[in-house]
């Protein structure tokens, strides 16, 4: 996988169906979970909770984790591609981004392009809570709702009962 920085969006049926936001920071994951997903919108903002950071090798997972274990649920591989840093004068790193509470990225995805930035707003029950939104550039566009026109597997086109029905048995 080298040192290439990678992004993967996990649209994940657990307790609550949720999109989980996962950008190379260093050499994990960082993540958050997303309930409602990105907008293509521009500045429509979307709660993004800061959740552990995954291991790179969770990026291609696609399947069922069984009940009982954390995460249960089925998961998909709803959007993966490459990011772009966009940092500001006084940060070196995206590592300095996310610790300032502030992260620009533009996505190079199958489903997500263009800017997206993110801020850091607070805490509630210990978890960090961020705001990520689109930035208004030529990828923007208010009419475009891929994560309920574009619902399946950029990695197997499959939907989430697919992967339950498939996976499922052996969970």
């Amino acid at each position: 996988m080298g040192r290439k920085r990678i992004f993967v969006i996990h649209k994940h049926d657990a307790s609550q169906l949720h999109y989980d936001f996962r950008l190379r920071i260093g050499d994990v994951l960082a993540s958050w979970a997303v309930p409602k997903g990105l907008s293509t919108e521009a500045n429509d903002k979307r709660l993004a909770i800061r959740v552990e950071d995954h291991p790179l090798d969770y990026a291609d997972f696609e399947g069922v984790i069984p009940e009982g274990e954390y995460g249960a649920g089925t998961v998909m591989v709803w959007d993966q591609g490459t990011y772009a840093p966009i940092l500001d004068e006084d940060e070196k790193s995206m590592e300095d981004a996310r610790e300032g509470g502030s992260l620009k990225f533009e996505l190079h995805g199958k489903k997500l392009k263009g800017g997206f930035a993110m801020a850091r707003t607070g805490k509630r029950d210990g978890k960090e809570q961020w705001v990520i939104f689109k930035l208004d550039d030529e990828h923007a566009d208010a009419r475009r709702k891929p994560t309920s026109t574009e619902p399946n597997s950029v990695k197997t086109g499959r939907s989430l009962e697919e992967i339950e029905a498939e996976e499922g048995k052996d969970a």
